[in-house]
């Protein structure tokens, strides 16, 4: 006669809804896995085989009442630890974003701008230029997989219960948060600089010849040298993102106790 432990099930099955609501917390916010433009139906799929991946690297606790306050706390705690790790990747993207658009509006082609449909704004051509090869960078790099043992490392170091992310925790990433102004500045710096010469070269011409038209030639100037200034700054790019993606999935380590 076949019988059913409801309590060993009722165990399982709140195991599997914690670690859930741990992925979908990650899935709102991680790069290329959250992206708007992956259809929502691979989202919960992918999400739903994390999970019985995941979940049996949980710890056994205590059983947490569903209908708490202890429950609700535990669900909010879930998402935000899963939020959490995947937010410290993201701010290498906005970051890319950021940089975009500073060299964008230095060599004139601020006006140039897309809608960007996993922000859902206006994002400067420039920008998506350096966020397409972030992306690719973060694949080949197998980021993405470094970034999925993170998550895997978090379900069993901090299991559902009072284990959770604490003070050092959030202001480690109020900390990171600034990169996003840090990393764009440094990635954006090179072509900058050169533009900025370049513009002052112009402002010295318009001195000599003010009846020269700057407007005319600058502005078309501006635009081939900020190109050229973006090809030479590709080598150094690539090695500035590769030490961001390891900075980065070295504080998510160190966020949840791994690193």
């Amino acid at each position: 006669m076949l019988t059913i432990d409801l309590a060993r099930l009722l165990t399982e099955l709140e195991t599997y809804a914690w670690a859930f609501l741990r992925v979908t917390g990650f899935m709102l916010l991680a790069p290329t896995f959250g992206a708007a433009l992956v259809p929502r139906r691979i989202k919960l799929t992918f999400a739903l085989a994390l999970t019985l991946i995941l979940a049996p690297l949980s710890p056994r606790t205590d059983p947490i009442d569903p209908i708490s306050a202890t429950a609700l706390l535990t669900a909010a705690q879930q998402l935000l630890i899963g939020v959490a790790i995947a937010f410290v990747v993201q701010v290498v993207f906005d970051a890319l974003v950021l940089a975009g658009q500073v060299v964008a509006t230095t060599m004139g082609l601020g006006f140039a701008t897309l809608i960007d449909p996993n922000r859902g704004a206006s994002t400067a051509v420039v920008g998506q230029f350096y966020l397409i090869l972030g992306t690719l960078l973060f694949l080949s790099l197998d980021a993405h997989l470094a970034l999925l043992g993170v998550l895997a490392d978090s379900v069993r170091v901090l299991p559902p219960g009072p284990a959770t992310l604490g003070p050092d925790a959030f202001l480690a990433l109020a900390r990171w948060g600034g990169k996003i102004f840090e990393a764009g500045t440094l990635i954006a710096l090179p072509a900058v600089v050169g533009l900025v010469l370049v513009n002052l070269a112009l402002g010295i011409v318009s001195r000599a010849a003010p009846q020269l038209n700057l407007f005319a030639v600058g502005f078309p100037i501006s635009m081939l040298l900020g190109f050229a200034m973006l090809m030479l700054s590709l080598p150094a790019l690539r090695g500035s993102l590769e030490r961001l993606f390891l900075e980065a999935l070295d504080t998510a380590g160190r966020l949840v106790g791994t690193h």
